[in-house]
């Protein structure tokens, strides 16, 4: 009889994946959904630096994404350069210093991610964060909305555009980085960017958007480390393919 820490992963990832789908939806609204493929680059120097320093993965990649969040966060503030253009700068020096620091035999799992087994104040570490996301996302996406659509009728009705942007990259960043743990930096976007898409393609409203891109992402995370576990893939790739496969069907039915 399997043990429950062997489920740890799996319920890890579930909620991972509760959180690229709902902030995905905001991803997808403010065009940044291949920018945050990009964007997940900038966490390799902080887990190469993790790796040669001996400490948790998870507080490097978040620490360099911080970082990366902070300078794009700015550098948008005072070049009035769009978040693509700014997230490929620092992406370009990211990926240049991360493999420099980056130890050869860590390079695949950093980019790939890898199953490993999760203790118990690990997984509830990336639960709480995870919730976190969420609630973030549900607590202030009226205001989230506001200031993507109409930034000056925001303004006027006191709200902080530049700081609630500030807070939606930290929370972006975060999100990228509890992706990486079983996806890597090559891949944890596209748990944020197809499981939105698909939503996109099957309703309008908002709520019902977030719910349908969380589903469709955790339905991913599911499927993919079932078919993973039963075939001998790797957790990753089968996550991403499932997560394609289920948009691919998505278009099917809008077209039906």
């Amino acid at each position: 009889m399997p043990n429950i820490v062997e489920f740890y992963p799996v319920l890890l990832a579930l909620f991972v994946a509760l959180a690229t789908g709902v902030m995905g939806g905001f991803a997808l609204m403010r065009r940044m959904t291949l920018a945050g493929d990009t964007m997940s680059h900038i966490a390799l120097p902080g887990l190469g630096l993790a790796f040669l320093w001996g400490i948790e993965p998870l507080f490097g990649a978040l620490a360099a994404l911080i970082v990366g969040a902070l300078l794009i966060w700015n550098i948008e503030k005072r070049s009035g350069l769009a978040s693509e253009t700014t997230i490929g700068v620092i992406f370009a020096a990211a990926i240049a210093l991360g493999a420099l620091v980056t130890p050869s035999e860590e390079i695949i799992e950093s980019l790939f991610g890898g199953e490993s087994l999760v203790s118990l104040p690990t997984l509830i570490t990336y639960i709480a964060l995870s919730l976190a996301v969420v609630f973030f996302i549900v607590r202030f996406k009226d205001k989230l909305v506001l200031s993507l659509f109409n930034g000056d009728l925001a303004r006027t009705t006191g709200i902080n555009v530049s700081r609630l942007n500030l807070w939606f990259y930290f929370m972006f960043a975060l999100t990228l980085v509890l992706g990486l743990r079983f996806l890597g930096t090559l891949l944890v976007g596209a748990l944020v960017i197809v499981p939105a898409a698909t939503a996109r393609q099957l309703t309008e409203t908002l709520p019902r958007f977030l719910t349908i891109s969380a589903i469709v992402a955790m339905l991913s995370v599911a499927l993919g480390y079932l078919i993973a576990h039963l075939h001998g893939f790797q957790v990753g790739p089968t996550v991403v393919a499932v997560a394609t496969g289920l948009f691919l069907l998505s278009l099917l039915k809008k077209h039906s």
